[in-house]
């Protein structure tokens, strides 16, 4: 496959700066969209993740007791996949809400605009693999969730594996994937998630942290002729 696919489709999202974030120690892209609106993602490490666009901060499974969430933007939203620790910080949230007034926790399949020009939808999130059954049963309902600014799709998968309903997510601009067995899914499964998707760049997070290593060479290397992949520490 040739680069020219790809070098076209990101001629429609650009990433416009990688630095350390001004208001913290932590690594931060901006992305620009067609409209000029600007979209930029803190990385805080594992599942958490901050999204600034036209003066609104979302933060997704924002968890961590190492971050002083102190001297990070107030919240006007706050989105939580699932209960599991280390996607929902009851501290994290208390100090963070503000105008968020705690956090949201959407039922998957539904759908709400909590500002002009941004939207969210709540998409499944569950494991496949039997022995992993008990860790995102389909019937508790976790989610993963695409959130839509200025007409860009950035889809964060929450746990999962490469279930039915992921792998049949389209038109997405921005997927941020699991990746850590043996809670969500191998190098294998998220290049699979990746292949049927096929976001415009694909970050990988919620890797590692297992005694099974996450080979994020092989993930970059099975997926250099699909989407661009940008690692950033999100372990």
């Amino acid at each position: 496959m040739s680069d020219k696919p790809i070098l076209a489709a990101l001629a429609a999202l650009v990433l416009i700066s990688c630095n350390s974030n001004e208001a913290s120690k932590y690594a931060r892209d901006t992305f620009k969209a067609e409209n000029g609106t600007e979209i930029t993602f803190t990385y805080y490490g594992h599942a958490s993740i901050g999204i600034e666009a036209s003066g609104k901060h979302i933060y997704v499974d924002p968890a961590g007791g190492n971050i002083d969430w102190e001297v990070e933007p107030e919240a006007d939203l706050i989105l939580i996949t699932h209960d599991h620790s280390d996607h929902l910080d009851t501290n994290a949230v208390k100090v963070l809400a503000g105008k968020a007034d705690g956090y949201t926790r959407m039922a998957v399949g539904t759908t709400f605009e909590p500002f002009e020009g941004i939207a969210v939808e709540a998409v499944p999130a569950y494991n496949i693999s039997p022995e992993q059954l008990a860790f995102h049963p389909k019937e508790r309902g976790d989610a993963g969730y695409v959130i839509t600014i200025a007409g860009k799709r950035i889809y964060v998968s929450g746990d999962t594996e490469d279930n039915e309903d992921v792998l049949a997510i389209r038109d997405i601009d921005i997927a941020f994937v699991c990746c850590n067995k043996p809670f969500t899914m191998d190098a294998r499964q998220c290049a699979n998630v990746v292949k049927s998707i096929r976001p415009k760049v694909f970050i990988p997070y919620h890797y590692g942290g297992t005694n099974i290593p996450t080979d994020l060479d092989a993930l970059q290397e099975s997926l250099k002729d699909v989407t661009e992949v940008l690692i950033r520490p999100l372990e």
